[in-house]
This record gives structure tokens, C-alpha cells and sequence, in this order.
């Protein structure tokens, strides 16, 4: 619940700009730096939080890290002026990043070893679903109550879920390693390399999504209500390819993250070959869904794999790495459409995503005969 309120609040804006400028009396462009906002405000603010909290008992954290979040959320729908937005947008995004990574910690370590993967998988899933229905869904209520309504149910579905994490989540010690021990395991060559591999090949993802519907209207010649159902079609195949996914996280990240991205680098170099033609476009969007969020919970494996006994703060980092993925996938893709080749974005994805796949091996090459076990194991021993 938690991690759907956040996902959704960091896609919300982009669904309600024209609302969002008329109350604050800003530009339509300015009030997109509000996405930029938070974007920062989850890859600065994630990792210096996770060292600044590194011996703090995971719970009080967590609770803590939420309260943060609805206050930010708060702020935000109270906001009266852009300054007091942008603060706002800026403090929920604090909490992002730590929570997010704690969540990845914590729920493998509850759950039989065997299913750490499927655990990851349904805690990402609050990203996916909010993507599928959060942000529809706040677009819809910010268009008949107004742009703050949107942030006050969001801050109450957050509440409600630090409400279950107060009475459901189990206290453990507060961790002995401090932030010198997360620090060093976090430069570790193949920490470094796998959350290379994320920023670089999930940003093959954020080159094509963030300019799929006009390349469905405008290339393929969908209807406005098609391609929405298209896109909420892609959502779909996301929240079922991630759930996969985490099964095959169980068997072998290793083996799941190269098959996700040597399949995105496919799917991706077939879309503007695909696009001219709608039947051939509807399967393609169909199988990009799929592998797109799919890449998640092995590569989240891979880190607890290699950072097993100190991983919060690699796994923030990790996070922060999807952020600066889509970033750079959303202007990379930008300029792309800007040069008139709104067509060919899928080969600079695929580019992205064999080159993902490449570091992918680089990070595991070395290290697969000392990590053949399931990705729990190592979560196992550390209990």
C-alpha cells in the first residue's frame, strides 16, 4: 500500500499539470520541474538518508520514513504557492528511496528463503499498479475535486498502510553494521556493475514508454481511446511479467535478468519495424509490458546477492538508478522525437537494453560459480 502511494505521487503530476500551473499561477513548463523535483529529491535524498539512518531499528524507521511521506503529501495539497509545492514534492521524495529499500530488505527476510523473489516481486507491484490505476485514477479526481484531492487520498492510503506496518511489522534489532559498512559494500565492482546495469539498460525502457502514445497515434494510427487501452494493456502485461519474474528471481536472477533484457533488446529493435502496421504494434506493446517491469526483481536480487551483509544502501542506490534511468531514457528520447524520428526510439532502446545486458555479464561472469544458490540464501544466513 505504502509503495503505491509513493509511485503514484511520483507519477501524479504529469496528470495534472494544467490544474497544477492555473492554481499555482506557474507555466505549464514550470510546473513539469516539479517531476524534476522529486526525481533529485529521490536520488540525492535516498542514499544520504540510508547512511544517515544506517543503525537506526528498521520499524521505528519505516514508520518514521512514512510520516514523512503523508506530511510531504500534506504540504502538498495545502500548498498555496509554487515555493510551498515544490517543498512538499521534495520532502515526500525523501522518503522514497530509504523506504523503498528497506521494503526490498525486510520482506525477504520474513518469508521462506524459497520466495524472497516473489516477495520483491509483489512489493514492486505497488509501482506497477500504480502506474496501471494510481495515476489514472489521481487524473481522474484531480479533474472533479480539484488538483489537492489527489494528494490527500494519497497521504490516507499511506497512513493506512504505515497503520498495518505499525501492528503487522515484526521489530528486529537495529543493524550492526553503520554507514562505513555500507559504503564499502557498496563499491564493490559487482554492486557498481549491477546498478550500472540498471541505470543504463532499464533506461532502453523510459526511451520508448515515455513517447508510446504518440508513436501509437501518430505512427500507428490508433485512436486516442485505442491507444489508452492499449497503454493500460502494457500496464497490465507489467504487473503479470514482474509477478513472473519474481518466480524466476527464486530460480536464478542471474538467468532472469539476462533472458529480460536480451527479450527487451529484441522487442524493442522489432517496434519501428512493427509500428506502420496495428496488428503487429498490438503484440509488440503486449510483449514490451511484459519484459518491461520485468527487469526489476532480478536486478534488486542481484544487489541483495552481492550486498548480503550490508545491502540498504546499495539498494537505495539501485533505486536512485531506475530514477536516473528514466530520466535519461525520457530525454534521450526527447531529442529523438524533437529530430523528427519519433518512429525509431525502439533502436536507441534496444541499444540501451544490450547494453544493460552486457554489463549485466560483467556483473555476474566472475561471480557465478560463488553465487549458484538462490538469491534467498544469502538473506537466509544472515537471520
Amino acid at each position: 500500500m505504502c509503495i503505491f502511494a509513493i509511485g503514484t505521487a511520483e507519477l501524479l503530476v504529469s496528470g495534472l499539470l494544467p490544474q497544477i500551473a492555473a492554481g499555482v499561477q506557474v507555466s505549464v513548463a514550470g510546473t513539469g520541474q516539479l517531476v524534476t523535483a522529486y526525481a533529485l529529491g529521490v536520488v540525492i535524498g535516498g542514499p544520504l538518508i540510508t547512511v544517515l539512518t544506517a543503525r537506526m531499528p528498521r520499524k521505528g524507521l519505516v514508520l518514521s520514513l512514512i510520516v514523512l511521506f503523508i506530511a510531504g503529501s500534506l504540504l502538498s495539497a495545502a500548498a498555496t504557492s509554487y515555493g510551498l509545492l515544490v517543498a512538499g514534492r521534495v520532502l515526500s521524495a525523501l522518503a522514497q528511496g530509504t523506504l523503498f529499500a528497506i521494503s526490498m530488505v525486510v520482506v525477504t527476510t520474513v518469508v521462506p528463503p524459497d520466495r524472497a523473489g516473489r516477495a520483491i516481486a509483489i512489493v514492486v507491484s505497488g509501482l506497477t499498479v500504480a502506474t496501471v490505476l494510481g495515476v489514472p485514477l489521481g487524473a481522474l479526481l484531480g479533474q472533479a475535486f480539484g488538483w489537492r484531492m489527489p494528494f490527500l487520498v494519497i497521504a490516507v492510503i499511506a497512513a493506512a498502510g504505515g497503520a498495518v506496518l505499525a501492528v503487522a511489522m515484526p521489530r528486529t534489532p537495529a543493524p550492526t553494521t553503520g554507514a562505513r559498512s555500507e559504503l564499502r559494500v557498496l563499491l564493490r565492482r559487482p554492486v557498481l556493475l549491477a546498478i550500472a546495469t540498471t541505470a543504463i539498460g532499464f533506461a532502453g525502457v523510459g526511451v520508448v514508454l515515455t513517447y508510446l502514445m504518440p508513436l501509437l497515434t501518430q505512427v500507428s494510427g490508433f485512436s486516442g481511446g485505442m491507444a489508452s487501452a492499449l497503454l493500460l494493456a502494457y500496464g497490465v502485461g507489467s504487473l503479470l511479467g514482474n509477478l513472473a519474474a519474481g518466480r524466476l528471481t527464486d530460480i536464478s536472477p542471474i538467468m532472469t535478468v539476462r533472458i529480460v533484457f536480451l527479450g527487451l533488446t529484441v522487442i524493442l529493435a522489432v517496434l519501428p519495424f512493427a509500428a506502420p502496421s496495428q496488428p503487429a504494434t498490438i503484440v509488440a506493446v503486449l510483449v514490451f509490458g511484459l519484459l518491461a517491469t520485468a527487469t526489476i526483481a532480478p536486478l534488486q536480487g542481484l544487489i541483495l546477492r552481492h550486498a548480503a551483509d550490508a545491502p540498504t544502501l546499495s539498494v537505495a542506490v539501485n533505486v536512485s538508478g531506475f530514477n536516473l534511468a528514466n530520466a535519461f531514457g525520457a530525454a534521450l528520447g526527447g531529442g529523438i522525437v524533437a529530430a523528427g524520428a519519433l518512429r525509431w526510439t525502439g533502436l536507441a532502446g534496444a541499444i540501451l537494453a544490450l547494453a544493460g545486458l552486457g554489463l549485466s555479464w560483467l556483473a555476474t561472469s566472475r561471480t557465478t560459480t560463488a553465487f549458484r544458490e538462490p538469491v534467498s540464501h544469502h538473506l537466509e544466513s544472515r537471520q
